[in-house]
């Protein structure tokens, strides 16, 4: 997973659009009540991103490719 997010900033400093596309959905997926919770960054739930790899990929272990994860914010973002 640590790949997956190097080769993600890497695409979002290159690509102002692609950046503002990844934090609007990484926003989105943030854990409730995040702040409440160590380390005190809002992140996901690990459950949540496991059940979303399971119904995506079929494996909650799976490790989404790249283009996966920014088709989907763009898309995300384009719908609202």
């Amino acid at each position: 997973m640590l790949g997956l997010v190097l080769q993600l900033v890497w695409r979002a400093v290159v690509n102002p659009r692609t950046a503002r596309a990844l934090l609007i959905v990484g926003w989105r997926f943030r854990r409730n009540r995040w702040w409440m919770r160590p380390p005190f960054l809002p992140l996901p739930a690990r459950d949540y991103l496991r059940w979303r790899m399971y119904t995506a990929y079929g494996d909650a272990d799976a490790v989404p490719p790249v283009e996966d994860v920014i088709r989907y914010a763009r898309w995300a973002v384009r719908i609202g």
